[in-house]
Order: C-alpha cells, then sequence, then structure tokens
C-alpha cells in the first residue's frame, strides 16, 4: 500500500503531530513533530497548510428517515410526545425508495460535515420495509463511511398502552427473527470495522419489558451493543413510572441492560445516584444539543456523567428534531447549552472530545476517535477561508466557536471520501432533487 505523508497541518487535535502523519494501509503509521521527518518511505505526499485536521466525528444517535419530515408543518413547536403523535401517522407512509434516499442524504450530509463514523437508530417498520436495514448497509458501504447499524423496534401500540399507533409496530418474534439476521449478515468484529450492529428497542413507551430483556439476551449472545431512548422527557419519566412502577434508570436494570454494553440516547433527566450507577456500570450517554433545546426536553448532565465514569458522546439526533444532519454544527450548540449548564470551564475542546473520543467509547471502538499511531486514519480536514473566520487566532477553536459546519476533506480508513467539499461519488444537486421530491409524499 502507498504511504501518505500529510504535512505541515495549520493545526491538527492530537499529542505529538504537530507536523503531521503518515497512513498507510488505512491507519495511521507514523505522527511528526514540527521539522521532524518521516521514518517511512513516502509514496504520497498532500500539503495540509491549509487545513486544521481533526479525528473523524463520531455520530451516535441519528433517525435518518426523519431527513423526509424536516420542519414539518404538524409537528413544529411541539414538545416530544405531541411531537411523535403528530408525525407518526406521517411517517407510517414510509417506503423503501423514500428509505434510501433519506438513508443516503443523511449520510451525505454526515460526510461533508466531517462525520467519518455514524450509527443510526432505525425503529420503524411499516409494511414493506423489512428490508430497511439492508438499504442501509448498502448506503453506507457505496459512501465508505463506517456505519453502525442499529436495528431497532416498537412492539407496544396505543392499543397496548403505548405511544406508536398500530400500523408501525411489529410482533416480537418478527422483531428478534431479524434481529438474529441483522447480526449474522452484517456484524464486523475487531478494528477498522466499517459495519456494525447493535440492538436498539425505541423506548420505554414504545416497547414490551419482554423485547427488552429478549434484546439483551441477544446482544449478549452476539456480543453486540445495546441502544435506546432513556431519560429524554419528564413525561417519559411518568410513564415508566405509571406502567412499570419505577423511574427510568430502574426499568433499565430491571431488564438486564445496566451495563458497558449499553449506551443511552439524551439521558437529561438522571438524580445524582442515577449518574453514579451509570458511572459504575459503564453506560455510555449519547448527548443531543440540537434536538433537546428544540423538543425543549432539558439539558443533558454532562460534566457529572464524565466524572463518574460514564462514557459521553455526541450525536445529531432525528433529522426532523434536528432538522440538520450536521454533526460540526452540534459541537458548537454542544459547547453553547453546556456553557449555559455549567459555566465557561467547558470548552471547545470538551465539545470536540464528546464528538470524537467520547462518541468511540460509546460504540464500543478504540480504534477510531483519536490521531494517534496504530489508530484508524479517519480525519476531518477543515480550512479556515471562509469570512466567518477572519481574524480567529487559535484555528481549532475557531472551527467550534466561529461556526465550522462544512469539512474541505474527509478520510475514512486511509480513503478520501470529501474533496473539496464535495462527498466522491455524490451529485448533490441530483440528490438534492430526489429527496426533495420523495418528501412531498409526506407532506
Amino acid at each position: 500500500m502507498a504511504n501518505l505523508l500529510i504535512k505541515s497541518p495549520l493545526a491538527i487535535l492530537g499529542n505529538d503531530c504537530a507536523g503531521g502523519l503518515v497512513v498507510s494501509n488505512g491507519r495511521i503509521i507514523e505522527t511528526l513533530r514540527p521539522g521532524q521527518q518521516p521514518d517511512t518511505r513516502i509514496d504520497q505526499v498532500f500539503d495540509a497548510s491549509r487545513h486544521v485536521i481533526l479525528p473523524g466525528l463520531v455520530n451516535t444517535h441519528h433517525h435518518f428517515y426523519q431527513t423526509l419530515t424536516r420542519a414539518h408543518p404538524q409537528a413544529i413547536n411541539k414538545e416530544l410526545f405531541d411531537w411523535l403523535t403528530a408525525l407518526y401517522p406521517v411517517w407510517s407512509r414510509l417506503t423503501p425508495p423514500a428509505m434510501r434516499l433519506a438513508t443516503r442524504l443523511a449520510l451525505t450530509e454526515l460526510l461533508m460535515s466531517g462525520v467519518t463514523t455514524t450509527s443510526d437508530h432505525h425503529y420503524l417498520f411499516p409494511r414493506h420495509l423489512d428490508d430497511a436495514m439492508d438499504i442501509q448497509v448498502d448506503e453506507a458501504r457505496k459512501l465508505g463511511i463506517r456505519m453502525m447499524v442499529t436495528r431497532g423496534s416498537m412492539n407496544l401500540s396505543v392499543k397496548d398502552g403505548g405511544l406508536p399507533p398500530d400500523s408501525v409496530v411489529q410482533d416480537e418474534d418478527t422483531i428478534l427473527a431479524d434481529c438474529e439476521r441483522v447480526i449474522g449478515q452484517y456484524h464486523e468484529r475487531g478494528p477498522g470495522a466499517m459495519i456494525q450492529v447493535a440492538l436498539a428497542p425505541c423506548s420505554p413507551f414504545s416497547v414490551t419489558k419482554s423485547l427488552m430483556c429478549a434484546c439483551g439476551a441477544l446482544a449478549e449472545k452476539h456480543d453486540c451493543r445495546l441502544h435506546t431512548h432513556l431519560a429524554e422527557t419528564h413525561d417519559e419519566d411518568a410513564f415508566c413510572k405509571s406502567m412499570f412502577g419505577m423511574s427510568p434508570l430502574d426499568y433499565l436494570e430491571e431488564v438486564g441492560w445496566l451495563g458497558n454494553r449499553t449506551w443511552l440516547a439524551h439521558g437529561i433527566h438522571f438524580s445524582d445516584s442515577d449518574v453514579g450507577r451509570l458511572g459504575k456500570h459503564g453506560v455510555g450517554v449519547c448527548h443531543c444539543p440540537t434536538s433537546n433545546m428544540v423538543l425543549a426536553s432539558g439539558q443533558c448532565r454532562t460534566r457529572e456523567l464524565e466524572a463518574a465514569g460514564a462514557p459521553v458522546g455526541l450525536g445529531v439526533d432525528g433529522s426532523a428534531s434536528n432538522d440538520s444532519s450536521n454533526l460540526m454544527e452540534s459541537v458548537r450548540h454542544a459547547l453553547m447549552i453546556n456553557r449555559l449548564t455549567y459555566d465557561a470551564t467547558i470548552t471547545h475542546l470538551d465539545a470536540l472530545r464528546w464528538a470524537t473520543e467520547g462518541s468511540a467509547r460509546c460504540l464500543g471502538r478504540d480504534d477510531i476517535g483519536t490521531i494517534a499511531i496504530g489508530k484508524q486514519a479517519d480525519l476531518a480536514m477543515f480550512t479556515l477561508d471562509e469570512l466567518r473566520f477572519s481574524g480567529a487566532g487559535d484555528p481549532v477553536a475557531a472551527l467550534v466557536l466561529c461556526g465550522a459546519h462544512r469539512a474541505d476533506r474527509v478520510m475514512v480508513g486511509g480513503h478520501w471520501r470529501v474533496i473539496d467539499g464535495n462527498p466522491i461519488g455524490i451529485d448533490v444537486a441530483e440528490l438534492r432533487a430526489a429527496h426533495g421530491a420523495a418528501a412531498r409524499a409526506f407532506l
């Protein structure tokens, strides 16, 4: 394999690599101090003197299908339960072609914002959408992005005391059989994995306790991860106490999910003792600052969670509650909301850590999320050429404080996936037109 020298970056988020790094066979094999020459034979050179280099961003919570219902007139200006009630009937019209376009658009947006690894929490299975996971894997492979495919599920509909309508849920046997199929067909293990699978019953108000327990047992059997929404709103807390007679975290423990195999979306309304338990058991929390603000759900206790030992990652969440699939934007939002929650000692480096190393920990990966020898060559590279950056003194801080939102170059496993701001193999204008046409069916 050719050895690529990425030399003389304007700035780089990593230790002892201000002079650049050498990439070979998909991994970082050398990091250089300023003026240091590589020990390795160099076949290609990329001059990064205009670029600020970050570890590839890692998005740990999303709902790709929701790109079709952004700023939906029936759902804007609502909190979570009313928002969901308004959109479930709309989402029940999701078809395989629309799912494919939604996935392609979300993945493209993510790549263009500097994401090299993403998770998607897909739990919606109306009729004729049995191959949703296969569609997602196919699209991720075509774009060359790493993906944690989560086989989500809902089986507790309105008639059983849940929130979703019958038209978007499946029975437990169907769900578990497909979980086994998807794991067996797609789950890769070990460093450098491109596609991995997690099991992800949607939320306490849309799945049964039996399904939660069964998915936990399957994850243990196949050594894969578990994901769900938890402690997002006060309404959810009230639902758990009414339906199960316990708090959301007690419910999580009851179904056998309180362990380091699990990462949670949102994790807002946790008590001090809850936070301690999450840290003790190594449960990860994906902070979703943008959607938490849009839906007025609350503020995640990131500082306390990290202090307790819980991994904290970052996610854009669904594009109907964020209305964007841009993780670099969410890094800035994370900084701002956490400054408001705590104080100015929350820094841009904290927000970037959540979007990289912290998110990688949530996904159970130690081969991505940092720039260091032996790690996967997943890089997000930004220029400071736009007017918004003029006058900026600290290049890394400028990305967050001045509002970077589009990467100039993105590398995944040593392969360029975005060049000059353009995703490889995607006609953005054509995708915009096709996706926009598909979205009109949901109005």
